[in-house]
């Protein structure tokens, strides 16, 4: 165990329950007035009906001899014990972290198979802003994900069925497929999409065609399923190149469109059928939630069938819970989707667990952000102020921009090192802006915010990677030789230092309970900026003597991985020069 809160919180552990009776949780945290206080005496005081100062000493009593791990306890406030670490014991497990493969992060106690649904864009449309935070944090949480032991299966459940296919394939075939696969192909989905439905609105003649279209496809009629092919294949390959440029993990391998859970959909009617769950509202078969009521207080129903026969989203939906448990053999679904589907996706939830496809144990967890604002506080727009931002544009101007910040700071720097570079700061400053905000709330884009190399921004914590890296550089050293070096401790700098980089485990942990990036994002930013006052404080080529000059190297080193390890766990690269 490389975290030194959580050893001596298992240190203490058995103390607490000699004196308890039972187990108890020492509750060990920072603090300011020491390096960590455990606070379980409190409550344990309670329950036994002593002072808590009292228990307190039991605990240290029955704890014995900890010189190995604390050099002091104290017994502080209404029973507070605060521990400050031996620099050795710091020391110690700084070099165990450092020689661990996942530098100190502790495996999942309980590895299982995890679905992310996240990104979904929708075919013969292009990926705006509003699909950034769903690509980069559910892309943020795979990483993490798989980093601890779990088995993800990500699911990019993409729109490629329903009524506007019928409209989009005839549009397609008044154009011609050659020319609408070339427009399709070089990105103008937007284009093709708003023609399509120009001619919709317009013509009699060409809404009959769309309509009788929908038939065909819903039909499986060959010739038009492969049409259809033709609009999800140019589709998903422009998905695929912006995919590229944001730097995710998706895949055509993890592409899980609409259109796969059609099978599914009538059986899913029948076995709410079976389980006497299905109920007939004005016409449709309808599921009713306990607990859930529209504005007139009345009983809200999950629409399964329409009226009409047709399907809803929430048929497709539970099609998702039923395959992803009972195929992919999934225990835990997160559901990386706006806000507004809160309610939807919990009458989701309650209705599969009612039916018994989510049995005791498994999760279903809605993993809601909200939006990105612009300066004006609404939602984020073009420049001509019409539409929604592109998300290849947002990622090329962000480029651009970053190259012109990198030649600023280096222009010493080649133009192939320059482009390079900037890819890696320009795509990880809207990526690091958008994890390093709590996801739940919405965010105001700012490029100056985003780009500074200064404050709590991927620049910032690049550039304290990069600046290590070029220590090396200037000294000549492998930074592999210095791994074995257990460093010495001395000024209050290297010691804080070193225990950050030991916090690295809770930060990862932290992030993945809570479903939360922007946990890792402030621990990263707090790790730059003790980076900061360990190389402001204490000279390291120029240090006293060699052995000096080891040890705070070696903690540069580790500094470095943790900082490399923790943004590639949110998606984003770290330069060695900058």
């Amino acid at each position: 165990m490389a975290d030194p809160f959580i050893s001596v919180a298992e240190r203490l552990a058995p103390a607490f329950a000699a004196v308890a009776g039972g187990a108890c949780d020492p509750v060990v945290r920072p603090s300011d007035r020491a390096d960590g206080q455990a606070n379980g005496a409190l409550a344990l005081a309670k329950k036994l009906g002593l002072q808590p100062r009292e228990v307190a000493q039991q605990v240290l009593d029955a704890a014995g001899d900890v010189s190995d791990m604390l050099a002091s306890t104290e017994i502080a406030g209404p029973g507070f014990i605060n521990l400050v670490f031996s620099n050795t014991f710091i020391a110690e497990q700084l070099s165990e972290a450092t020689h661990n493969p996942r530098l100190g992060v502790r495996a999942s106690s309980d590895p299982h198979t995890v679905v992310v649904d996240y990104s979904a864009p929708n075919v013969a449309k292009e990926m705006h802003v509003g699909h950034l935070r769903s690509s980069v944090i559910g892309d943020a949480l795979v990483r993490a994900l798989m980093f601890v032991g779990h088995t993800v299966v990500r699911e990019n459940h993409i729109g490629d069925w329903g009524t506007p296919f019928g409209m989009l394939i005839e549009h397609l075939i008044d154009m011609g497929e050659d020319n609408a696969a070339n427009e399709l192909g070089v990105g103008d989905l937007d284009g093709f999409y708003k023609a399509a439905r120009r001619k919709f609105e317009e013509s009699d003649e060409f809404k009959g065609r769309a309509r009788a279209r929908v038939v065909m496809l819903q039909g499986g009629d060959e010739d038009t399923l492969r049409l259809w092919r033709t609009l999800v294949s140019e589709s998903t390959r422009y998905f695929n190149q912006v995919y590229r440029q944001l730097d995710v993990l998706l895949t055509d391998d993890d592409l899980m469109g609409e259109s796969a859970y059609n099978p599914m959909l009538a059986p899913v009617v029948e076995r709410l059928r079976e389980a006497k769950l299905l109920e007939e509202s004005d016409g449709a078969d309808v599921v009713f939630v306990e607990g859930f009521t529209n504005r007139d207080n009345e009983p809200l129903p999950l629409i399964i069938r329409k009226g009409d026969g047709g399907y809803n989203y929430a048929t497709s939906d539970l099609a998702c819970v039923i395959d992803r448990v009972e195929r992919i053999g999934a225990r835990s679904l997160l559901y990386v989707v706006g806000a507004p589907q809160a309610q939807h996706l919990q009458m989701v939830e309650a209705v599969a667990r009612k039916a018994g496809w989510l049995p005791e144990g498994y999760i279903m967890n809605h993993v809601s952000f909200g939006s990105v604002l612009g300066a004006d506080r609404k939602m984020l727009k073009s420049r001509s102020g019409g539409e929604t931002v592109k998300l290849n544009a947002l990622l090329d101007e962000a480029v651009e921009r970053a190259e012109i910040s990198v030649a600023e700071k280096n222009p010493d720097m080649s133009a192939a090192d320059r482009t390079a570079v900037a890819t890696m700061v320009g795509i990880g400053a809207v990526k690091y802006s958008d994890l390093s905000s709590d996801r739940v709330k919405d965010y105001i884009f700012d490029w100056d915010r985003m780009l500074s190399f200064e404050g709590n921004t991927a620049p910032y914590l690049q550039y304290a990677h990069a600046r290590i890296c070029s220590i090396f550089r200037r000294a000549g050293i492998d930074r592999a030789a210095i791994r074995d070096v257990v460093p010495t401790l001395v000024e209050v700098q290297e010691r804080d230092l070193a225990l950050r980089i030991l916090r690295f485990d809770s930060a990862v942990w932290e992030m993945i309970d809570t479903l939360g990036p922007h946990k890792l994002c402030t621990y990263l930013f707090d790790l730059a900026t003790d980076f900061t006052s360990f190389y402001e404080h204490c000279p390291v080529l120029k240090a006293d003597n060699d052995a000096m000059r080891d040890s705070r190297l070696a903690l540069c080193d580790a500094t470095a991985r943790i900082m490399s390890e923790g943004l590639l766990l949110l998606g984003i690269r770290a330069p060695e020069q900058m």
